[in-house]
């Protein structure tokens, strides 16, 4: 067991953009490991480095043939024609960069590392984690490989049989769905945007078994994430008695983020974060989108904390407001007069409200299913 939560992460997410058009052109991983340094928060003995998974390894969930393409892509700074129409690589959404094929391959070995951690029970957060899209033969959605699958497939490798994967990501995790769609070792639970790419997970697709789709309205507020919480999460993680939990907690829900049009505060991850704290003693928690450098840094770094069992401070001193105000957030409009709370707080305001008539009856239909 553990004797305290584990934060595993990398230099090379500081060192890498996707570039400087696309989305993930913002630091987050690296703003995380600084924020909780400067807060005393990440001592050396809770760090560890993740290492880089080997390509015979991506075989158990993607296909030879396209590592093979990402490595290739990688080395030569480009793709053919053909391989871009097969492997969905040198894309907007997947370009070609220059770790390619070892940012995302760090991803996965730091999952892989969490799971060996965790065999005989504790906590470990990787934030490099969470590319929640991949598909076995190709790219999708900024995700190359998908971390999240071999999490659990890493999990069950060491004694953790029946895994409980939770996803609060505003996009559906199409590529974990499909990774073990009809497994009766692992339950999905998905709290999603509705009609926001990749326009699966529908409350409808009670076909794939294993997966539990929450799809929610735009405007989709903390009190409504309570609801999903209590009412739906809880109970089908109870339901279903893991032997541990993978909780990815993307933060483009939070209200500012550009890719989604719902309206959490982090308050909704964190109050996530302490419930699934309390149903398993086995916990990996990882990152996943969030394109806003502010809200993502502030939330990831908010999160390890109460993994820790601390609570932010009311305002942040000089020193770890100073790394809030390095970050730039070019190209889009929310970064040219960010607010100030955004450099000097962790904690978001509370954004509670009604809880609307149809969330509840879209949980009421999931429960059902328990039946």
């Amino acid at each position: 067991m553990l004797k305290h939560p584990i934060f595993i992460g990398s230099e090379i997410y500081r060192g890498s953009s996707y570039g400087g058009l696309h989305p993930l052109r913002v630091p987050r991983v690296s703003t995380v490991m600084d924020l909780s340094r400067a807060l005393g928060w990440l001592p050396d003995v809770q760090y560890r480095t993740s290492p880089r998974a080997k390509p015979k390894a991506f075989w158990e969930f993607h296909t030879p043939a396209y590592i093979s393409a990402l490595a290739r892509a990688e080395r030569r700074g480009q793709v053919s024609d053909e391989e871009r129409a097969e492997f969905d690589l040198g894309t907007h959404s997947n370009p070609v960069f220059g770790e390619m094929f070892r940012r995302p391959a760090t991803g996965v070995g730091g999952v892989m590392l969490a799971a060996e951690l965790l065999a005989e029970g504790g906590i470990v957060h990787v934030p490099g984690g969470g590319t929640h899209h991949g598909m076995p033969e190709r790219a999708n959605g900024f995700c190359y490989l998908n971390d999240p699958v071999f999490a659990i497939k890493a999990l069950q490798h060491h004694g953790a049989w029946r895994v409980v994967y939770v996803d609060i990501d505003a996009h559906h995790p199409d590529g974990v769905e499909v990774g073990f769609s009809g497994d009766p070792s692992v339950r999905m639970i998905s709290v999603h945007e509705e009609k926001r790419w990749p326009f699966t997970g529908g409350l409808d697709e009670t076909g794939k078994g294993s997966a539990f789709n929450l799809p929610v309205m735009r405007g989709f507020n903390d009190s409504e994430m309570r609801i999903a919480l209590q009412d739906l999460i809880i109970p089908l993680i109870e339901d279903f008695e893991p032997d541990a939990i993978v909780l990815q907690c993307g933060s483009d829900a939070i209200e500012e983020d550009p890719l989604s049009r719902l309206s959490l505060s982090n308050n909704a991850h964190i109050e996530v974060v302490r419930a699934l704290m309390a149903l398993t003693n086995r916990l990996m928690v990882l990152g996943g989108g969030g394109y806003n450098p502010w809200s993502v840094g502030r939330c990831w770094t908010r999160i390890w904390g109460a993994l820790n069992g601390l609570e932010a401070p009311e305002m942040l001193n000089v020193e770890n407001a100073q790394i809030l105000r390095a970050l730039r957030f070019e190209g889009n409009s929310r970064g040219r007069n960010p607010p100030e709370h955004w450099f000097s707080t962790l904690a978001d305001e509370p954004n509670e409200g009604p809880v609307r008539d149809e969330i509840r009856a879209r949980i009421g239909m999931l429960r059902a299913r328990l039946i």
